[in-house]
């Protein structure tokens, strides 16, 4: 294999356009940090209604809260973990198509496709409070602590003050370098932003000071225990119940919410797969 010198000064012949975007290439290359890559563990499941079209996802004080989406079916509601019952739901209006969902306080924040609009609601009723309105579609919702965070499709993730929902920083998020398209569902976990990526198996773990991957998990062990009847779509939703420091993962008409061990990156070596 040809060294760097070699490289360069055959590309210097083709021209200093050529060259400087070599060098650049290179430079990439070179800085590219490997990153630790797990499989999903499974520690148990739990009934999931199979006719929703899970949007977001989060747990408090031991129940589970889930945004469903599609135009006409959308709802808001508070779910039982181990049977999977629906203890209280309200549907949004028909021209709503649900999305990503938050917990700041006692208030519920719900995330609407293209309309534009956040709902939000009083964590113990359900009953909506306040609309408020944001620019371009909304996709994943979760809170640090600080700030919610909010995905729309794009490897740009907006940092949201909750009060009059107001954009107060952005973050691009790359793995190796590469900006990644298609975020949708957030999770704040532990000081890390967990992604799930629309139609693909596998969650991002983001450092959320610089966007960057540290860390994936792959999520096709839980595709593979889903039962072979209904009509199972793609991996979306990520709860973590920090009080029991459990993780729990589910998808879009999925009829099993999984219960995952925590990801231990360290004992995956960087660049490889633990079984």
């Amino acid at each position: 294999m040809y060294g760097a010198p070699f490289f360069f000064r055959s590309i210097a012949r083709a021209g200093m356009p050529l060259l400087l975007a070599a060098i650049a290439l290179w430079a990439v290359a070179g800085c590219a940090e490997p990153v630790a890559q797990e499989r999903a563990r499974i520690l148990a499941s739990y009934p999931h209604d199979p006719g929703a079209f899970t949007q977001g996802l989060l747990i408090h004080d031991g129940k589970l809260f889930e945004s469903t989406g599609q135009y006409g079916q959308s709802t808001l509601r508070r779910v039982d973990i181990d049977s999977g019952r629906v203890e209280r739901s309200v549907a949004l209006p028909e021209t709503f198509f649900g999305e990503g969902l938050a917990l700041v306080g006692d208030r519920l924040y719900q995330l609407t496709w293209k309309q534009g609009v956040v709902l939000v609601y009083d964590r113990a009723s359900l009953r909506e409070v306040q609309r408020m309105h944001y620019e371009g579609q909304g996709w994943g919702l979760t809170w640090d602590g600080q700030d919610l965070i909010m995905s729309d499709g794009t490897a740009t993730l907006r940092r949201i003050d909750p009060n009059g929902f107001r954009v107060i920083g952005r973050l691009t998020v790359r793995d190796n370098g590469t900006p990644v398209e298609r975020l949708n569902e957030l999770e704040y976990i532990d000081g890390e932003i967990w992604a799930n990526v629309w139609y693909e198996n596998r969650i991002l773990r983001i450092d959320p000071d610089t966007g960057r991957v540290v860390a994936r998990l792959d999520a096709s062990p839980l595709v593979s225990a889903l039962p072979p009847d209904g009509r199972p779509n793609v991996l979306n939703g990520i709860a973590w119940d920090a009080e029991a420091d459990r993780l729990y993962l589910t998808g879009k008409y999925w009829s099993r919410l999984f219960e995952v061990a925590r990801p231990n990156t360290a004992a995956a070596a960087p660049g490889q797969t633990t079984p």
